[in-house]
């Protein structure tokens, strides 16, 4: 009846919510179950509370007010048991074709036959790319897992929202010398509240070196070339942490034939029942934003597998 792409939270929900139904479904996700939140930094701490996290009736218990991210993937690891949920593990969808009067969904391992599809795919495995030369090199980094490594490095974080400010906290408190590349003029609004005095502080005593309304031109194996408002400077460096964010993979929405058209990007989808332009593909979750991805997070789209799978046994 269904195959659902994407083993995160809401993916998650979607397969309950089909269990819960008694259709016949699977879950498809190319990497480990909820493999957004498995690359998170090791020691990150949720923003949301864990009852905000709930997914099937299952009790989120965790030691501090906010969870941490082993408590996370402790807890959805229990909620895939406990439901006894249909997955399918590093398993990628490559394309998928219309046959008939169903869906065939091509993946890395086989060909599934569905009568409805779920994309549930988020935003976090496509970061969003500076486009620079260099930035494929292996000192770039997209994804931050802990300071450890950065230790006595020259480390340039690009970024000045709460991801890049996390890391060059974290990164200068262990010993790093870091630089920050921030093309506003100053750091982002969105901050937390408690973080935000502490990276100005750092930057205002000089500990922590930030250059405003600078964008980096060029990434080099010992330097990055950056253009400030007082001329383009070269910095002797060893890394480069890209907090630039992430995005949802666009073209394959767009190869499946999902219009992408206004200027936030957002799939064109029902805002009640989630189903696309493409009758009986649905959206789900955090891809339901294009690319306003701070607009939607677990705790205010669990819903939407409650609404997906009323329309689809309505049908």
């Amino acid at each position: 009846d269904l195959v659902i792409i994407g083993a995160g939270p809401i993916g998650l929900a979607c397969g309950i919510e089909a269990e819960k139904a008694g259709l016949n479904y699977t879950i498809i996700e190319k990497g480990c179950l909820v493999n957004a939140l498995y690359n998170y930094p090791i020691n990150m701490t949720f923003f949301s509370t864990s009852e905000l996290l709930e997914i099937g009736n299952v009790p989120f218990i965790s030691h501090g007010h906010k969870p941490t991210r082993s408590e996370a993937l402790e807890y959805y690891r229990r909620v895939s048991d406990h439901w006894s949920l249909k997955i399918n593990l590093y398993e990628a969808v490559t394309s998928i074709n219309s046959v008939n009067s169903s869906f065939e969904i091509h993946t890395s391992k086989q060909i599934h036959q569905a009568e409805n599809i779920i994309i549930a795919t988020g935003f976090y495995g496509l970061p969003n790319l500076m486009g620079v030369e260099g930035e494929e090199l292996p000192k770039v980094k997209h994804y931050y897992d802990e300071p450890h490594p950065y230790f006595r490095q020259k480390v340039v974080v690009v970024g000045s929202a709460n991801s890049a400010v996390d890391v060059a906290l974290e990164t200068y408190r262990k010993g790093a010398e870091v630089t920050m590349v921030i093309r506003e003029d100053g750091i982002g609004r969105r901050v937390k509240y408690w973080v935000k005095p502490d990276i100005e502080n750092r930057i205002k005593e000089g500990s922590i070196k930030a250059y405003f309304n600078t964008t980096i031109k060029k990434i080099t194996p010992s330097t990055v070339e950056i253009q400030t408002p007082d001329g383009d400077k070269t910095l002797e460096n060893d890394f480069v942490l890209a907090m630039t964010g992430y995005v949802p993979d666009f073209s394959f929405l767009q190869s499946i034939g999902i219009d992408c058209n206004n200027d936030d990007l957002q799939p064109a989808h029902d805002p009640e029942t989630f189903e696309t332009n493409i009758p009986r593909i649905y959206l789900a979750g955090v891809v339901c934003g294009g690319m306003n991805t701070n607009s939607l997070f677990i705790e205010n789209s669990r819903y939407h597998a409650v609404n997906i799978i009323n329309d689809i046994t309505g049908k």
